[in-house]
């Protein structure tokens, strides 16, 4: 069975004993249920994961011994940055929980033309925090060892503007780029629309701004599933999947 997985927002050492945050508390006692002597492993995004075991359990308190430390730096070597316009419902949760997943390195949500969100600034704060949580949860899971960022939500020209990948692609089911054609690079920007596609003024601005149009086949892809498609051939081309 595998040690439960945990990322901690502090400085972490070997020889000393901390107190973890109210959610690992929550998963650790109430779900896991978890008894001191157990082994747990721990993470605050420097590229190392920490070792330990349990010394206090209770209800509203977790206190770990870090007993070792190792390198298990798992970021990808291709630096992927998702700018996606903000969909409906879970769309955007799934977007960036699987993003995570797939090893990308921030993730920029956009007020776009089609885009049907429409929230106050407090609405807007709350929902990038979720998302953030989101992004931590699947580095436990999916045994990452940083933590991408989730980004201020911010107009689609103004992402567009400061985007200085040294790729930047825009997803248009009309374009016939082969990526095949393109010199490996060593980050990429990925902008995708909402539900109902990109404007072409979007479109034609990001071009004007350096992107190249490309498509990842002959099916149109719904917004939440373009950026694991597409995250899964640029890995597999040039990051770490393959």
């Amino acid at each position: 069975m595998r040690i439960p997985r945990f990322y901690q927002n502090i400085e972490l050492c070997v020889n000393t004993t901390v107190a973890l945050d109210d959610n690992a508390v929550q998963h650790v006692a109430r779900v896991l249920r978890m008894k001191p002597g157990a082994d747990i492993c721990l993470f605050n995004g420097d590229g190392n994961e920490y070792t330990g075991s349990l010394t206090q359990v209770e209800k509203r308190s977790v206190s770990v011994l870090i007993e070792s430390v190792s390198n298990r730096s798992r970021i990808s070597p291709l630096k992927i940055e998702i700018g996606q316009s903000i969909s409906k419902g879970d769309r955007m949760d799934y977007a960036v929980q699987k993003s995570t997943e797939m090893g990308m390195h921030s993730f920029s949500p956009l007020l776009s033309e089609r885009g049907e969100v429409r929230l106050k600034a407090d609405r807007l704060l709350k929902k990038q925090q979720q998302w953030q949580q989101l992004s931590i949860s699947a580095c436990e899971q999916s045994l990452r060892t940083d933590i991408p960022e989730i980004r201020a939500v911010q107009p689609l020209s103004q992402w567009i503007k400061e985007c200085d990948a040294e790729l930047k692609l825009v997803l248009h089911h009309h374009s016939l780029t082969p990526l095949s054609e393109l010199s490996p690079p060593g980050s990429v920007a990925l902008l995708i629309g909402p539900e109902g596609g990109l404007s072409e003024a979007e479109v034609e601005q990001a071009m004007r701004a350096g992107f190249k149009a490309v498509s990842f086949g002959p099916r149109v892809l719904r917004t939440e599933t373009a950026p694991v498609a597409a995250q899964a051939i640029l890995q597999y081309l040039w990051g770490d999947l393959g």
